[in-house]
């Protein structure tokens, strides 16, 4: 049997693209894939634009790393792919 992979990159042979505590921002909708809890599958459990922080970094099919991301204002802890989030920048307090 062969396993259905997104793409051909291996992200695990790199460092993770983003790191404990950072504040990441959802690129797409993301709905409940049957794997939350609580939640009707297809039912959106982050919206394009919501913000969160990366509270843990896991892998899945030896291939790509899982941010577990706090997105506390919708009261979800959601897991997203590096290419579902986008970085937001701090503002420097100078």
């Amino acid at each position: 049997m062969k396993i259905s992979r997104d793409s051909d990159v291996i992200e695990i042979d790199k460092e993770p693209v983003f790191d404990y505590g950072q504040k990441v921002r959802s690129s797409k909708n993301i709905r409940n894939d049957g794997t939350y809890r609580g939640k009707e599958i297809g039912e959106i459990l982050v919206k394009k634009g919501d913000i969160g922080y990366v509270t843990s970094i896991g892998t899945f099919l030896q291939q790509f790393y899982i941010y577990g991301v706090d997105f506390y204002e919708q009261g979800n802890v959601v897991g997203m792919k590096a290419k579902e989030l986008e970085p937001i920048e701090e503002e420097s307090h100078a």
